[in-house]
């Protein structure tokens, strides 16, 4: 029984946006701790007239109950009923917390001695705040936060009493008297809990009469996440484990606020997805999901599904001309699909695209009018940083998170090709060069070994300008001026700027890096593009403002 004083139940992890929006859960049990002193007096006050009126005087076992259900039972053992117990709140506790649920004489005696040893070593209020945030009330739901969340949509202060009645008639058997299941059954349960509390002087008379007479009005809770944070908040859950370990993060409570933006996060998708579609429609169509003939093919295209930030949907052809389509989609509308949308996919009619009973992709321009879609081969990331400070402001990595986890942001190396070249101007300018000092834009050979060919890089429009300034080499972003700058400048330059940059740890001894061939991940080369913004100074990226555990306590 000692384990209790340091007992702290599972409960849910949640990671927010900057602005207080639920961006992601992590739990293993759907529970909220709620310290004893913050629950009302009437929630406590229906459990005690439900469970164990006598629990702030009785020493942990209630004489008197036990005497009423013996006799109870006599008679139910001639009339076959189903034996009763008589179990206070700590002996609750000790079955709940240290054994199982057999019904047995030995597990009874052993829960009395239990109960007596925990109330001598335990306050009633701290057995009480265990015994209210530990209790299973149906729907996934442990603890008392957590269900009124999921039958009302409330927080615990904001119940009525017929509510708290309702609660309190749950533990005695959650899925009997579940009132999304059996609505009478829950009532007559509830009544009987208004009736406790109004025998134990808690209600008055007609408080009782008018609790009794309202309906049991549920209303179920809607989590809206945000599905278009995936990527930031698996990036977030990932730091979070590998920091504190599985455990604090899917039973420790914490509270994650993050420097996410929604509205940033929700355009810097679009914009990326945009991106993709426009550069993948330009190597054109690739073809329909499947052909599906039979009538249940609803049934069929579960593993087709797309991501629902994407808002596209699943339809069949059913109707073919020249330059229209009819399609059907599973959401059982009806629509068309124009010849003037499908330019893109270089066919000359829709019967060269389509046969019928095709399944494809569609997304709604307005009422019965649709676009087709295709999902992109190519992939890509985005990111986007205060430079002041380094707060992640959105990340996107990848077209879709339900395709690929994968994080292309900050798991992806990648060449950053000319997008390095800033860099070597950096180190050019703090060893002597300026932005007047004219370098030689001409063709530059080198030998590369024995055996291997020699390395000639090229501008871009393969021209040669001649001698140039360094301003215009940056403006231009001309290769061969930015090879004999990296030449001159010397490696060890380069690798200590980028060092502190924070772009590679280790940098291959190669001109050609000059040019953005060694690999980095997009997170780091917009933290370096930072310090530009910013006059010099270092930041980190930052993905987590501050953590708070169950209490409240700030932690990180």
């Amino acid at each position: 029984y000692k384990i209790l004083s340091n007992y702290k139940p599972p409960v849910s992890s949640r990671v927010h946006s900057d602005e207080g929006r639920l961006i992601a859960e992590y739990a293993l049990q759907k529970r909220l701790f709620i310290p004893y002193e913050a629950v009302p007096k009437k929630v406590i006050y229906a459990f005690l007239s439900a469970e164990d009126k006598n629990f702030f005087s009785h020493p942990g076992v209630d004489a008197k109950s036990i005497t009423r259900a013996i006799i109870k039972n006599l008679k139910n053992i001639f009339s076959e009923k189903r034996l009763e117990g008589a179990s206070t709140i700590t002996q609750q506790v000790a079955k709940n917390f240290l054994l199982t649920s057999e019904v047995s004489l030995k597990r009874k005696i052993k829960e009395a001695i239990l109960a007596f040893r925990i109330e001598r070593a335990y306050s009633k209020e701290r057995i009480m705040e265990l015994y209210l945030n530990q209790i299973y009330l149906g729907q996934g739901t442990y603890g008392i936060a957590a269900a009124s969340l999921e039958y009302f949509d409330k927080a615990v202060n904001e119940l009525s009493y017929e509510e708290t009645a309702l609660l309190a008639a749950l533990p005695k058997a959650p899925s009997k008297y579940n009132p999304y299941k059996s609505v009478e059954r829950a009532k007559l349960r509830r009544n009987l809990v208004l009736k406790n509390l109004y025998e134990n002087s808690y209600i008055n008379k007609k408080e009782y009469e008018d609790f009794k007479k309202k309906e049991i009005k549920t209303k179920k809770r809607k989590i809206e996440l945000l599905e278009e944070a995936n990527f930031y908040s698996e990036e977030v859950r990932r730091i979070v484990s590998d920091t504190y370990g599985y455990d604090e993060l899917y039973k420790g409570g914490l509270s994650i606020r993050t420097p996410l933006n929604s509205i940033y996060q929700i355009e810097a998708l679009r914009a990326l997805r945009e991106g993709l579609e426009e550069y993948d429609k330009r190597h054109g169509w690739r073809g329909v999901i499947a052909n599906l003939d039979f009538t249940d093919w609803k049934k069929k295209i579960d593993k087709f599904s797309p991501d629902k930030s994407l808002k596209w949907e699943i339809a069949k052809v059913i109707e073919l001309s020249k330059l229209r389509a009819k399609i059907e989609t599973s959401n059982n509308e009806i629509g068309f699909i124009d010849f003037k949308n499908i330019s893109w996919t270089r066919k000359n009619s829709f019967e060269e695209l389509f046969k019928l009973n095709d399944i494809i992709y569609v997304k709604k321009i307005k009422k019965n009018k649709w676009s087709l879609k295709q999902l992109p081969k190519v992939n890509g990331a985005i990111v986007v940083m205060d430079p002041y400070t380094g707060r992640v402001l959105a990340m996107a990595g990848g077209f879709s998170f339900k395709l690929s986890e994968f994080n292309r942001a900050t798991q992806a190396k990648r060449q950053p090709g000319s997008a390095f070249k800033p860099i070597v101007y950096a180190a050019a300018l703090e060893n002597g060069f300026t932005p007047s000092t004219l370098v030689l834009d001409a063709p530059f050979v080198m030998e590369q070994g024995e055996g291997l060919k020699t390395w000639k890089p090229e501008n871009y429009g393969k021209k040669f300008y001649g001698p140039s300034t360094l301003r215009t080499g940056i403006e231009k972003s001309r290769n061969l001026m930015t090879v004999r700058v990296a030449q001159k400048v010397g490696f060890n330059e380069i690798s200590k700027i980028t060092n502190s940059f924070g772009i590679y740890n280790d940098v291959p001894e190669l001109l050609s890096v000059s040019l953005g061939a060694a690999e980095t991940t997009l997170v780091k080369l917009t933290n370096a593009y930072c310090t530009f913004v910013n006059g010099g100074k270092k930041v980190t990226p930052i993905f987590i403002d501050r953590i708070q555990d169950r209490r409240g306590k700030t932690i990180f």
